[in-house]
């Protein structure tokens, strides 16, 4: 069984949102809310000051504090690792949003439900591919087996330095960063759920 992770090049991110996008349309995402999204982290002063952009998801952790934190056990982790939201268990009591250290749960208003992403479970369940990592343009996210020497995703983290995003949660996120500009820690204390409709409208 595989053990499924996903790692972020911060090199080649270019903000498009190809991701979003593709997102929003495969879960059919209400407006105002993401399951995947791009963070803008401003860095230095003008003349010298740099925008980063820093793609932020659930990051389907190994202890996961939302998993704990669930009375009705609405969210399990899969064999594979993914942990996902039973819609037909959830009462909506916030507890998994509350504890979650990355902001990556939102409320659906249409299922009155938790959600979040679960790595695309449909598609890879499949064999196939999390529509964000299909979408980008530029390769920047590379998803695949973790415990697989050979798959690409462990080649490229034995290739590079890669970070998490808040280590000091002791979360053991399976999410990774290849992050030589150290903007990871640029990122302010909010996490997923920002509001990007000025970038995002009518998507």
């Amino acid at each position: 069984m595989p053990r499924f992770g996903m790692l972020i090049d911060l090199n080649t991110c270019i903000g498009c949102h190809a991701c979003s996008v593709a997102c929003k349309n495969e879960f059919d995402v209400p407006l105002g809310v993401f399951r995947d999204t791009v963070k803008y982290v401003e860095d230095g002063e003008y003349p010298k000051a740099t925008r980063h952009f820093i793609p932020v998801l659930c990051n389907q952790c190994e202890d996961a504090p939302c998993l704990n934190a669930c009375p009705t056990d609405a969210i399990t982790r899969l064999p594979n690792g993914e942990v996902v939201i039973e819609e037909g268990d959830c009462n909506l009591n916030r507890f998994c949003m509350a504890a979650c250290p990355y902001d990556a749960i939102y409320e659906d208003l249409q299922t009155q439900t938790a959600s979040k992403c679960t790595f695309c479970e449909h598609r890879t369940s499949q064999g196939g591919q999390p529509a964000c990592v299909e979408a980008c343009p530029t390769g920047c996210r590379i998803f695949g087996d973790l415990d697989d020497p050979d798959s690409q995703i462990s080649a490229r983290m034995r290739e590079n330095d890669v970070d998490v995003w808040k280590p000091e949660a002791h979360t053991q996120p399976k999410v990774f960063y290849v992050d030589p500009k150290r903007a990871l820690p640029l990122i302010a204390v909010d996490g997923v759920q920002v509001d990007q409709s000025a970038d995002l409208k009518g998507q």
